[in-house]
């Protein structure tokens, strides 16, 4: 006879609360295997299986809807699932690691113990660079482009010199100019907005090892909808967010 368990049993089994499972069943996450004569909820090993999964995605910081998203996918396989995500996480903890070791330079450097070589300082900045990029808009990019790509931009950001760096600044310093002076002309069709639209694709190459008309505009799109960048936008200019997508719609066109 197979093994069932109550919805307090399961609770207890997992470390977790009655009301937590009560949740998943409500958003379709972990649904019980049925009810007793009772009419108590039951969980069988099908359901402990598929708690395992989702405790272990939340424990890596993995929303709901992503988990959900995972598990209930018509072709979810579990084994090939956690593979995947070993990956992930070994990835992750590649940039921890090197994080916490340019750390550890820095401190030493900064008690006089040691001094760091310009380019163990510029490594540092780079670390740093994408450790910000990852908690202000990993969570968004990740579920726009994927983790495959997002590793990908994170590995050429890395894999810059100090001089393809600061050309990259620079190029964002012209970008921006040639963006206020568009929106300050009011016309997303003009020789100066269009310019602004091959400056910022030529800006994102430097970052993208991938690059297509759809991803661009829908970046772009992005920039209209989420405060973070819209705000970026709007300090250049009144209105450049929406200003530059309209504009990225023509150039792309």
């Amino acid at each position: 006879m197979e093994v069932e368990y109550s919805i307090s049993q399961l609770a207890r089994l997992a470390g977790i609360s009655s009301r937590t499972l009560r949740y998943y069943d409500e958003i379709d996450l972990l649904k019980p295997s049925g009810k007793n004569r009772s009419g108590y909820r039951f969980y069988t090993m099908k359901e402990v299986d598929i708690l395992h999964q989702i405790l272990f995605y939340r424990q890596s910081g993995m929303a709901l809807e992503d988990i959900k998203a995972i598990i209930m996918s018509p072709d979810f396989d579990p084994l090939s699932a956690m593979e995947r995500h070993k990956l992930k996480l070994l990835a992750q903890r590649g940039r921890i690691d090197d994080l916490i070791e340019n750390a550890d330079k820095t401190i030493k450097m900064l008690k006089g113990e040691v001094q760091m070589n310009n380019n163990e300082k510029f490594s540092a900045f780079k670390q740093n660079i994408v450790k910000e990029n990852e908690e202000k808009y990993g969570k968004e990019a990740r579920d726009k482009y994927g983790d495959e790509r997002i590793e990908a931009t994170n590995r050429k950001i890395l894999s810059m010199t100090e001089e393809e760096y600061h050309t990259v600044e620079e190029l964002n310093s012209v970008l921006n100019e040639t963006l206020y002076c568009a929106v300050t002309e009011g016309n997303p069709a003009s020789e100066t907005a269009q310019k602004a639209c091959e400056l910022h694709k030529k800006w994102l190459s430097s970052y993208w090892d991938f690059y297509s008309k759809e991803a661009h505009l829908g970046l772009c799109m992005m920039y209209t909808q989420d405060d973070r960048f819209r705000k970026y936008y709007e300090d250049i200019a009144p209105g450049c967010a929406d200003f530059l997508y309209e504009a990225m719609k023509i150039y792309l066109a």
